[in-house]
């Protein structure tokens, strides 16, 4: 399996693992705030990698990728959060956050690489 499938298992993965979380946090702990910005930057990574699938260039693959990686960020920052505040009690979707950090970075270099060849 390549990168680019991996990354987008990985993320459609992990938006319904955030779905279920958002739930959770919306109807048990009646949180509202945190979890919607979750919900949008944790959705917003697989949706971005989406569109690079289908990228018109490489410098528009490049593009969605960083938008990907931006809004795992974001979403590793409210994950953070949430644990911190103790709305959330178990580090595995902040794990798997981290992952899909790492597996970007990596495919950003290589395609940042290939741009200049």
């Amino acid at each position: 399996m390549n990168r680019s499938n991996l990354i987008l298992e990985k993320t459609y993965d992990f938006s319904m693992e955030v779905i279920k979380v958002y739930q959770l946090l919306t109807e048990e702990k009646k949180e509202y705030v945190m979890s919607k910005q979750l919900l949008r930057s944790a959705t917003s990574i697989g949706a971005n990698c989406e569109e690079a699938d289908s990228a018109q260039s490489h410098k528009d693959f490049i593009a969605k990728m960083s938008i990907s990686l931006k809004e795992s960020k974001e979403c590793r920052y409210w994950i953070r959060l949430l644990y911190e505040s103790k709305y959330l009690e178990n580090p595995i979707i902040l794990e798997k956050c981290e992952e899909i950090i790492k597996i970007l970075t990596k495919i950003l270099k290589s395609a940042k690489e290939n741009e200049n060849k």
